[in-house]
């Protein structure tokens, strides 16, 4: 069997934890990959992996041998960066991670039309409202809405998203419209918590209790979430008006505190400084920024 391709397949059931969930990444069957892992032991005559019925329990040998993967699979992958910057033409898989909402509606389709531009690049699309490790991870890129707090990336500004306060008219019918930022204490401000220490909503009135039980009965990392519970009068939502704009059109949302309202977020293309700039990477940065500056 490919000895190298082994190495990935291994490298990836120990990542994911999961013979079925490697076996869909590089899209084998389960039983090809146990194929290939047992190939790997019978070449080391060692154990790597414990298989149980209920997990996978990877052995110290195993553990020893899965970093020296990691390890052989970053030089190739480092080995065919050098080649395709030589070569100059943006080609091969590129990874990358954006925020859940952000990356459907507004990154998908500015990737569909880089790829018909681009057709020897292939994009494999994380989205998640999680904090992603990119390095970790193993993205390329990632775009990110906000301030950035490490400087350890190299960081390229695509443009700037403009914030909105809303609630729904039921909800501003039943608690009253907040013309100042002291009223929000007598509100449901809804808290998406992938704000660093509730950032978001302190910047509009620093002094607001975020304990008080009544300031924020629904909290979640997922802006999709918190836009439903808006719309359904759970409370008022703060985030990105480009993608509230739909419903603020129909009306099924309306801005309030507009003069209160937190200054443009900056969305930035991040990517790790080890990370070579192939021209894969710059041409889709170059594209973002074309399309959103």
């Amino acid at each position: 069997m490919d000895r190298f391709m082994s190495m990935q397949v291994y490298a990836s059931v120990v990542e994911l934890g999961s013979f079925t969930a490697a076996a869909n990444v590089f899209r084998i069957s389960p039983a090809m990959v146990t194929k290939h892992i047992n190939e790997i032991e019978r070449r080391l005559d060692a154990t790597l992996i414990k298989r149980t019925t209920r997990r996978l329990q990877v052995t110290e040998v195993g553990k020893d041998y899965y970093e020296s993967c990691k390890q052989i699979l970053k030089q190739v992958e480092a080995a065919e960066a050098g080649a395709t910057i030589v070569s100059g033409r943006p080609k091969g898989l590129l990874k990358v991670t954006a925020s859940l909402w952000f990356g459907s509606l507004m990154l998908s389709p500015i990737i569909c039309d880089y790829l018909m531009a681009y057709p020897e690049v292939s994009i494999e699309l994380s989205l998640s409202d999680r904090f992603v490790d990119i390095i970790d991870e193993g993205f390329d890129v990632a775009v990110r809405i906000g301030e950035l707090a490490d400087s350890s990336y190299i960081a390229r500004q695509l443009s700037t998203f403009e914030l909105a306060i809303c609630a729904s008219p039921a909800y501003l019918d039943k608690h009253g419209i907040p013309t100042k930022p002291e009223h929000l204490r007598d509100h449901h401000c809804l808290g998406f918590t992938n704000w660093r220490n509730h950032s978001g909503w302190k910047v509009v009135e620093k002094s607001i209790n975020r304990h008080s039980s009544n300031h924020s009965r629904f909290a979640s990392n997922n802006g999709q979430a918190l836009r439903e519970a808006a719309l359904k009068g759970i409370g008022i939502i703060m985030m990105s008006k480009v993608l509230l704009e739909a419903d603020l059109s129909n009306g099924t949302l309306v801005e309030v505190l507009k003069d209160f309202t937190p200054p443009p977020k900056p969305v930035h293309a991040v990517y790790p400084k080890e990370r070579q700039a192939t021209p894969k990477l710059t041409s889709f940065i170059d594209y973002l920024i074309h399309r959103l500056g």
